[in-house]
């Protein structure tokens, strides 16, 4: 570098694309200001799905980052369903679009000198905040999708603060950006851009701090084809991904997850996430030995699958949603909770603590609230599509509740303790 040289966006030979420029980043801005907040909003609703206030959410203390709780609603069954299917599946779409305004932005990021003023500096961290906060949900959420956790800490944990770190970043960034974005925006008419062909398109002219080159390049690709270009790639990612929540025909086509395309013929072909072998669950823990124990009452009170399938039964058709954005729905069969309430003694319980026979894991157990437990189509399971549950799936007895997390329907269940307090 000569004398009196700069780096960064001084340095015209590094960024010579003539589509950047105040359009095209406000267009890209203006995409991910509608679809952020749905998948920070839906984001902050899986939490609290997970039962916060019973301690069963992760992490399990967040300090002044608590969320204001709330009894998470059984209805419409399919609710979790969609507010975590929202939650990936539009992360995952939305990430064309975060590439394409990091491309767009890029020349600012290494803007020198860096901080002039105690108002760019605010715009310099905040920018930090949002780029750092984006990539590391964006890959850290990718790599939960696909069980994949090379990351060695709590993905949980992690996914949760560094969400926090992302939205004071948006929000601080929106804050001084949202002028700039409007103006940017009304810079050129969408109309004219899509009738602009490569020929015909142009470098914005050039400004101090801007983001147009002093020296452009000429155009191989219009405003337009970049726009086609990256809606292209979104659409995507929508049909390899969505099929895992839509299901049905959408199914076939959701190659990237590890929980889309088919299913098999049988009553119990469907999606599991964790296996009875996982779970160390053997023959002699399901076999006649096997006793549902519910307590909460004036005395314990044991019932074995014979004595279960014998009381009144309840058949609904429920989805089973996870939290890496997979879903199915099945029809299960077997007795509603609030009738073993009642059989406990406890007729109206505040709360139900589910224990799995698996001894081990963070979610070998669950506690539900009074809604839930009190819902019709709350089922003790016996039997899914007809036939009796398979080891994987539970047998002898597992938990579905509408809207609930699927890792909450507890498999292999061994005891209630349904709670009149607490």
């Amino acid at each position: 570098m000569e004398p009196g040289d700069r780096p960064g966006v001084q340095r015209p030979i590094r960024w010579r694309s003539p589509l950047r420029g105040p359009w095209l980043t406000s267009m890209f801005g203006a995409v991910l200001l509608i679809g952020m907040p749905v998948v920070i909003s839906t984001g902050l609703l899986s939490y609290i799905a997970y039962g916060p206030q019973f301690g069963q959410a992760i992490p399990t203390d967040v300090g002044w980052l608590k969320l204001p709780t709330f009894d998470w609603p059984a209805d419409p069954s399919w609710l979790y369903r969609l507010t975590q299917g929202l939650h990936v599946g539009l992360g995952l779409v939305l990430v064309p679009v975060v590439l394409a305004k990091l491309w767009s932005v890029i020349p600012r990021l290494f803007a020198w000198p860096p901080v002039r003023s105690v108002a760019q500096l605010a715009e310099r961290v905040s920018l930090l905040m949002l780029v750092g906060g984006v990539l590391f949900e964006i890959v850290t959420g990718v790599l939960n999708i696909q069980y994949d956790y090379i990351f060695g800490f709590s993905f949980y944990t992690a996914h949760y603060f560094g969400a926090w770190v992302f939205i004071a970043g948006f929000l601080v960034h929106v804050t001084i950006k949202l002028p700039l974005m409007r103006a940017g925006l009304q810079s050129r008419s969408m109309r004219a851009v899509l009738r602009t062909s490569r020929a015909d398109t142009v470098a914005d002219p050039y400004e101090p701090d801007g983001l147009a080159p002093t020296d452009p390049d000429p155009a191989t690709l219009s405003r337009r084809g970049a726009l086609a270009l990256v809606g292209g790639g979104a659409a995507l990612v929508a049909a390899l991904t969505a099929g895992q929540t839509i299901g049905g025909w959408a199914r076939h086509a959701a190659l990237l997850l590890p929980r889309g395309q088919t299913r098999g013929d049988g009553p119990n072909d469907f999606q599991v996430n964790r296996t009875a072998a996982a779970a160390r669950i053997t023959p002699d823990l399901t076999g006649d030995r096997w006793r549902l124990t519910l307590t909460g009452g004036p005395a314990p009170v044991m019932l074995d699958r014979t004595a279960l399938t014998t009381m009144p039964q309840h058949t609904a058709r429920l989805p089973v949603a996870c939290v890496e954005g997979w879903s199915t729905t099945e029809t299960w069969t077997g007795v509603p909770l609030r009738d073993l309430a009642r059989l406990a003694g406890v007729p109206s319980p505040n709360s139900a603590f589910v224990r799995s026979l698996e001894r081990r894991g963070a979610f070998n157990r669950a506690t539900l609230q009074r809604n839930q437990v009190l819902h019709p189509d709350a089922l003790l399971a016996l039997t899914v599509n007809g036939a009796d549950l398979s080891p994987d799936h539970g047998f002898p007895a597992r938990i579905i509740v509408p809207a609930l997390p699927g890792v909450h329907n507890t498999k292999w269940v061994g005891t209630i303790d349904f709670r009149a307090t607490g």
